[in-house]
């Protein structure tokens, strides 16, 4: 089942040009750019076996295999917004995130380097 979309697209991507032009944007514009990227996220990864967590502003379950439903599931991805959103463009790689501590990912199946980037910087 595919998640619905819950941000407009197009305001979606407005606000993540607008943190690519400016990283210290707002917080509504910051949230509504990791919110949008999740969902698409979701819409590119279906499943329900890892986790990804992007503190405060939301969290999803992506990617095939076992199904989580109670407690903390095995497969767990928690980052920051900004360092979300730098993987989400292409700014930083999968590898380079984990190597300088920017991602904290636990269990067989929390990579997410084949989903990444999602969108390029213009």
């Amino acid at each position: 089942m595919m998640a619905a979309r819950k941000i407009d697209p197009e305001q979606g991507r407005a606000a993540v040009l607008a943190w690519c032009a400016d990283p210290g944007v707002g917080r509504s514009v910051r949230a509504t750019a990791v919110r949008f990227t999740l969902q698409e996220l979701e819409l590119q990864a279906p499943g329900r076996s890892v986790e990804v967590r992007v503190p405060p502003y939301g969290a999803v379950q992506v990617i095939e295999g076992p199904t989580h439903r109670r407690g903390t599931p095995p497969n767990v991805v928690e980052l920051a917004p900004d360092s979300w959103l730098q993987l989400v463009v292409g700014d930083l790689t999968w590898a380079e995130a984990e190597e300088t501590g920017q991602v904290s990912a636990s269990g067989s199946r929390a990579d997410l380097s084949a989903y990444l980037p999602l969108l390029r910087r213009p």
